[in-house]
């Protein structure tokens, strides 16, 4: 089952997976790549060493402004094509935080579809702490995980949630000891991963439209994608199964 997940580590343990030009290229790629092989059918993301990711590697972000570049158009060219990938990718993807997540790195985690959360792990929306609004989807995907005034709240105030809070607030699917993130993480995408994948791709498509579509627009949308559906070798053998009173085995077409 493993090659039908693909995992992605963000790994500069010594600067907790802050995230640099290279990094995000790097992360970028190997999302494009997992979003398009059809061998893959869900991908989990996680951080190497004590952190998730610490956001925007500041060092060469303090570079950057002192020659003069700003913001070196990092946030077109990166962050906002990784957050839209991750986003609508037609395939779930599992965040297993494992520590910090901060700035852009706690933004990548609230773009998952699921995200476990180690009991050490800690959330900040630090944007305003260094003088910036907010970017990578923040804006979008916080506020529809807790609502607009508690995203209002997090992003002004910048104070960091542990786990436990963040698990009150809905932004984490699952806490579990810090020992456990990552299996519990990985047993999860595996889950997704023998599922109906096209099915999970229209539970995306459909949520993210609504989001954003009046009540008769997303039912016009939920016919379509449900036709989609029902004419998958998936729903049908699925169906074929309750009726056998079987356990269905999903092929992911």
């Amino acid at each position: 089952m493993a090659d039908t997940v693909a995992t992605i580590v963000l790994d500069r343990p010594e600067t907790m997976n802050s995230l640099t030009i290279e990094t995000k290229d790097a992360l970028l790629d190997a999302l494009r790549r997992a979003a398009a092989d059809s061998g893959v059918r869900a991908v989990l993301l996680t951080g190497s060493g004590r952190a998730f990711c610490a956001g925007q590697d500041l060092r060469q972000h303090a570079g950057n402004l002192e020659e003069g570049f700003g913001l070196a158009n990092t946030v077109r060219e990166h962050y906002n094509p990784i957050v839209e990938l991750i986003a609508t990718m037609p395939k779930p993807v599992v965040a297993a935080v494992n520590g910090v997540a901060a700035g852009a790195g706690a933004s990548l985690a609230f773009a998952c579809d699921l995200r476990i959360a180690s009991e050490k792990a800690k959330f900040a929306l630090a944007f305003a702490g260094i003088g910036l609004g907010p970017d990578s989807g923040a804006s979008w995907t916080l506020q529809r995980l807790v609502g607009r005034g508690r995203a209002a709240e997090l992003m002004l105030l910048g104070e960091p949630l542990d786990a436990a809070r963040a698990l009150e607030l809905g932004l984490v699917t699952r806490v579990v000891p810090a020992d456990d993130v990552l299996k519990t993480a990985q047993d999860l995408v595996v889950r997704l991963a023998q599922g109906p994948t096209l099915a999970y791709a229209a539970t995306k498509q459909a949520l993210a439209y609504a989001a954003t579509h009046s009540l008769p627009d997303s039912l016009a949308m939920e016919a379509a994608l449900q036709d989609k559906c029902a004419a998958t070798a998936d729903h049908l053998n699925a169906t074929r199964a309750f009726l056998a009173k079987e356990q269905p085995v999903f092929a992911g077409e």
